[in-house]
């Protein structure tokens, strides 16, 4: 898996000298060497660890002028010889050869590293030169090259320019002309090209031969992908000596695709990706006929061929797990096998294809990479960058990184507690904050290491993933994660020694395979992680080979050779394993098997443990668990008798070590992870899971069976369907002490000071653990489900984990009870039943048991909710519960069901007790929320039941929509006009109530949120209580006492304050006007007062006065004054 992090670097290009507008018509890299093609010059780059310019050749203007410009071009695997033909269909040929100048950067000599001349050798004309033909790509083996032409024939020549020999593909135009579906099974009947008499039986012929646009050969698998101009695709076989005779080039099957414009070979992985003119890309199974394995396209995102145009160009990572994909128009993107959206160019602003910039470019895409399309891209050897060139553009070549991820694959060991992502001079390592927020940390390789050793070839984590092991071509570097600090050999020369092909952990033993130059052969090398150094070297094992996979278990190593040979050994150390001592390890072989099998090559192997309890084994008797081992009669039990076998094909299967038998279980798998038996903390949440895999259908949990034997393949579970990834989130690893997946998904990160965005790995987390609880309780293990629920019961998303445990056993009651309504032969018990009664006793050990319950209701229909009651409890003891621990938001979610399953009366009697208790909490949005609820019942108590069954629903869409603000205060004024039902009056008079006990009490500031949480007709309640409760003893009093209460220094305050004097001008209540006026310092509102009313004025302006509290009311007093008597003068006027 790859994923992009960091900025892009750009490679800047020359410009050339023809003054017709550039573009780069061909980009290669080949063992380090980056060569870019030009329609007027060629570059040779470095693409190694110093990404510069190595040498040039410029076209003079006569050449170009003479013989066109370049049009197509391919470089030898060597290196040495670039072919290039123009527009004009002359064959140049260019060698290429190292000068003895070595490369400067920063006035030192780059070692390995000189600067390259480009020689031009020769000039030829095609022997199509003349003809109105245009030319496909080029493909070739060691020794040939291979084109296509539009009038649909293949041309062959030599790497020197020599045209050897050419035929058309098709020897019947009937078979190109006729239905795909009619052919027999897609296959072809004609044997292969023919040059004899072809000229005069394509010209009899020339309007029934399509063109050929596009050529993808691959050497491994022996096969020539032919893209034809109309769409189709053809896949021809080829000879066993490559491309040297014309005849060995046989069409053996047409894939049944109409709109193909290009194709890319993964020959490791044996996929077949087909871009296509609406943008998606098709993948093949070409071991299996040619199958077509999926589709994968932006879709989903909100792009649509309009957006992107169709697919341009398509490249595999070096080991064939990703694929990168070009767009015509706009964008790059990388993808997994399985179909995950590794990384996006393309900036997401919306699921609508309206906002595309290609129909309308603003200013806010200026920053997106490729955003006018990708002309041409390429990986390095490594897959640490990508390559990519723009449509329509000379002047540089963008370069992304990307990190790779440990997948446990191949001779590098599992990462069982550290999630880790490595590029060429880095690792990522995916770790908890302090808020259990998952971050990725940047860890740079020191320089004095990465230098000279460059780049990271392999990491692996140790098994208490307190240590790194990384390697880069040469020597090896430890980091202690806790101590933050690295070790590496103190000796260069040994460190020159070590040449890694993988690396693996046998507790705190580091164990290299590494490649001896001496011997020219392949070894076992033993190092204690505290020291790098031959005189603490534990132990030296030669190897009959290289590996094709190892891993290590307790005291136990699996080494696997080509074909298929499974070595065993089994590590003994003697002697105490610090400094202070000389220990010694001791390897002896314990099995050895070798079978016979025509699968595909394994990429991972891994020890299954058997399923015995923790205590058989002593803690003395594992390296992994001491510094000291003994021999004893029972270590040969303690060998794991199976392995788990990952094939290159995506299969999965399981080995008995003993029988030498293979179980093939699932197919389509990218990655897999042993749990059972690697971690042994005591919160191991996963102890009950055998392994995970996740592959093109998501996450898949494997459980071992219940019976004696562990691995009777017919019991075990694959789950879940609720264990699902997004299809652009990649899972890294497993998280066994938070029972959580780790995963990982591409960002980028905008900003206006640099011209790229950043791409930025994100972490996430899935959780397992109702996956792990549902299993426990499927098996009657309810004491252990309960034991490991308390174990996570302090873990992020507890809550989340037990509500979704709760839906998806009774989401499964609800399909069974269907089922068997469908099928009914009697009564039958349900299984599903006693299993939710069980999920239900198991949450209510927890306090999130009355939340998770009700939230589960909320989510299903209310049609089973006396199934899911009848299991978790009655619904009126459970809203009891919750109203006496004070949970009021709680028990409101329980009103909808005791409307439901109890009948109005008991629900409306449940909300006014609620009503009340709220409102004496001051939960005034809670309060409006029932007040609406207990009018709408009201209303609705004699309809129907058929009408009731609406009911809930509507009342759940008033938690989650508010009505118009006005309905529930109109409900209220019209009840006031005629005769109140009982339960009208009742919410009034609890209504009324609160708002007295507000007023009287001045609590203005809660006076207004509850009028405005709950529509309280605050009008009409001061004009009917100008007397009572709203009545004011004094001015003076109530200026005191409603200022202190208001507070009018805050803002919202003072909002309140214009609120109520709102009101009470409606009202006309003079004694609140002018104490709030003069809190607000409305001067105009006093004036309009005292203007009708002096003896008012007089009264007011005398308290004011009088009172020495009031002196901060001096400056509103004189302002009122001068203001009423220029008033009072002009009416004397």
């Amino acid at each position: 898996m790859y994923m992009s992090y960091g900025w892009p670097q750009v490679l800047p290009l020359e410009s050339g000298i023809w003054p017709a507008p550039q573009h780069i018509l061909h980009l290669r890299i080949i063992n380090g060497f980056l060569l870019v093609v030009s329609p007027s010059h060629l570059e040779i780059w470095s693409s190694g660890q110093h990404r510069v310019r190595l040498g040039k050749y410029l076209r003079d203007p006569g050449s170009i002028q003479d013989e066109g410009q370049n049009l197509q071009a391919i470089w030898s695997s060597d290196t040495k010889t670039i072919a290039v033909i123009t527009s004009s269909h002359f064959f140049h040929i260019y060698k290429v050869a190292s000068s003895e100048k070595q490369l400067r950067l920063g006035g030192k000599e780059v070692s390995g590293l000189s600067l390259v001349n480009i020689k031009h050798i020769s000039s030829k004309k095609a022997p199509f030169a003349g003809e109105n033909v245009t030319i496909s790509n080029f493909v070739s083996d060691n020794k040939h090259i291979l084109l296509g032409l539009s009038n649909g024939f293949l041309h062959l020549l030599t790497w020197n320019g020599q045209f050897i020999g050419h035929s058309y593909l098709l020897q019947d135009p009937v078979s190109v002309q006729g239905d795909i579906c009619s052919m027999d099974n897609g296959s072809l009947v004609h044997s292969g090209l023919t040059s004899e008499n072809s000229r005069n039986h394509y010209e009899k012929n020339v309007a029934s031969y399509p063109s050929i646009s596009y050529l993808e050969l691959s050497l491994a698998l022996r096969l020539l992908v032919v893209v034809f101009g109309d769409g189709r695709v053809l896949l021809c076989s080829t000879n066993k000596k490559g491309l040297r005779q014309m005849d060995g080039i046989k069409a053996e099957r047409w894939l049944g695709l109409s709109d193909a414009v290009c194709a890319a070979v993964g020959s490791e992985q044996e996929i077949l990706a087909v871009g296509s003119k609406k943008g998606t890309v098709d993948l093949f199974d070409i071991a299996d006929g040619a199958s077509l394995l999926r589709t994968v396209s932006l879709y989903d995102w909100g792009y649509s061929v309009e957006d992107t145009g169709g697919v341009n160009c398509i490249t595999w990572t070096p080991d064939n797990c990703s694929f990168a994909v070009g767009w015509k128009l706009r964008g790059l993107t990388v993808w997994s096998t399985s179909g995950c959206r590794l990384m996006c160019t393309i900036r997401q602003i919306g699921i609508s294809s309206a906002s595309s910039p290609m129909l309308k470019l603003g200013q806010e895409y200026k920053c997106e990479p490729m955003v006018g399309g990708v002309a041409c891209m390429g990986w390095d050897e490594y897959g640490y960058r990508l390559y990519a060139v723009e449509q329509r553009t000379a002047e540089r070549i963008i370069a992304f990184p990307f990190g790779k991820c440990c997948l446990n694959r191949g001779i590098s060991g599992a990462t069982h507690k550290r999630q880790v992502i490595y590029s060429d001079d880095r690792v990522l390592i995916v770790q908890s904050d302090d808020n259990d927020e998952l971050k990725i940390q940047h860890l740079v390789l020191p320089a004095s290491y990465i230098s000279q050793n460059w780049p990271v070839l392999h990491v692996a984590a140790s098994q208490d993933g307190m240590y790194l092991a990384i390697a880069g071509r040469q020597g090896l570097i430890l980091y202690d994660l806790r101590s933050k600090k690295w070790r590496v050999f103190g000796d260069v020369t040994q460190e020159q020694k070590i040449h890694c092909v993988g690396l693996l952990w046998l507790g705190k033993i580091v164990v290299i395979c590494n490649f001896n130059d001496s011997s020219d052969s392949y070894e076992l090398v033993f190092y204690p992680r505290y020291h790098l150094d031959q005189s603490s070297l534990l132990c030296r094992r030669p190897l009959l080979g290289r590996p094709m996979v190892m891993d290590t278990y307790q005291d136990y190593i699996l080494v696997t050779y080509r074909p298929f040979d499974v070595h065993v050994f089994h590590a003994q150390l003697l002697g105490e394993l610090s400094p202070s001592n000389s220990p010694v390890l001791q390897l002896s072989a314990v099995r050895e098997l070798s079978i016979m099998t025509a699968k595909k090559h394994p990429v991972a192997m891994r020890f299954i443990p058997d399923h015995l309890p923790r205590e058989a084994f002593s803690s003395s008797d594992k390296i992994s668990s001491n510094n000291h081992v003994e021999a004893g009669p029972e270590t040969l039990h303690r060998q794991s008798k199976r392995c788990l076998i990952l094939r290159m094909n995506g299969e999965l299967s399981l080995l008995d070590l003993d029988e030498g038998s293979e179980h093939e279980l699932t197919d389509a798998v990218e990655l897999f992870w042993v749990t059972s038996g690697q971690s042994e903390e005591k919160t191991n949440l996963v102890n009950e899971v055998s392994w995970l895999d996740y592959g093109h259908r998501g996450m898949q949990v494997w459980y071992p069976s219940p019976g004696s034997d562990p691995f009777q393949l017919q019991d075990f579970l694959q789950l879940d369907p609720e264990l699902e990834f997004d299809r652009e989130v990649y899972p890294l690893g497993l998280l066994p002490s938070v029972g959580v997946v780790v995963g990982v998904s591409h960002r980028m990160s905008f900003s206006a000071s640099t011209e790229f965005p950043c791409s930025e790995p994100v972490p996430q987390a899935q959780t397992i653990l109702h996956c792990l609880l549902r299993h426990l309780l499927q098996r009657d293990k309810t004491n252990e489900a309960l034991g490991l629920a308390r174990l996570s019961a302090n873990k992020p998303h507890f809550s989340h984990c037990l509500e979704w445990l709760l839906f998806t056993v009774f989401d499964a009651d609800i399909s069974s009870q269907n089922t068997n309504k469908n099928n009914y032969s009697g009564p039958v018990k349900s299984s599903a039943s006693s299993l939710l009664e069980q999920t239900c006793h198991l949450i209510r050990h927890f306090p999130e048991y009355l939340d998770v319950v009700v939230s589960v209701a909320r989510k299903t229909d209310g049609r089973h909710w006396a199934d899911l009651f009848a299991a978790a409890g009655r619904s009126t003891d459970l809203f009891e519960e919750c109203f006496q621990r004070r949970w009021y938001r709680t028990a409101a979610c329980y009103i909808l069901v005791i409307a439901k399953l109890e009948g109005p009366a008991v629900s409306q009697y449940s909300a006014l007790r609620l009503l009340q208790a709220t409102l004496d909490e001051s939960m005034y949005d809670l309060a409006g929320e029932l007040v609406r609820f207990l009018l709408r019942s009201g209303r609705d108590y004699e309809l129907t039941t058929a009408e009731t069954e609406k009911m809930p629903q509507r009342f759940l869409d008033s938690f989650l929509f508010r009505p118009a603000s006005q309905k529930q205060a109109v409900d209220l004024k019209c009840a006031s006009n005629k005769e109140l039902s009982a339960h009208i009056a009742s919410v009034k008079s609890i209504l009324e109530n609160h708002a007295s006990y507000l007023m009287s009490g001045k609590e203005l500031s809660k006076l207004v949120a509850f009028v405005k949480g709950t529509q309280f007709d605050l009008v009409e309640y001061l004009q009917r209580e100008r007397n009572g409760s709203a009545r004011l003893e004094s001015f003076a009093s109530g200026l005191q006492i409603i200022g202190q209460k208001l507070g009018m220094e805050m803002l919202q305050s003072r909002l309140d304050a214009e609120f109520l004097l709102a009101h009470m001008c409606t009202v006309g209540f003079k004694e609140w006007i002018v104490v709030l006026a003069t809190l607000l310092r409305r001067a105009e509102v006093l004036l309009d007062l005292f203007r009708d009313d002096m003896r008012l004025w007089k009264a007011y302006s005398s308290t004011l006065r009088s009172q020495p509290d009031f002196k901060e009311y001096k400056d509103l007093l004189k302002s009122l004054e001068e203001r009423l008597s220029s008033v009072s003068n002009e009416v004397q006027g």
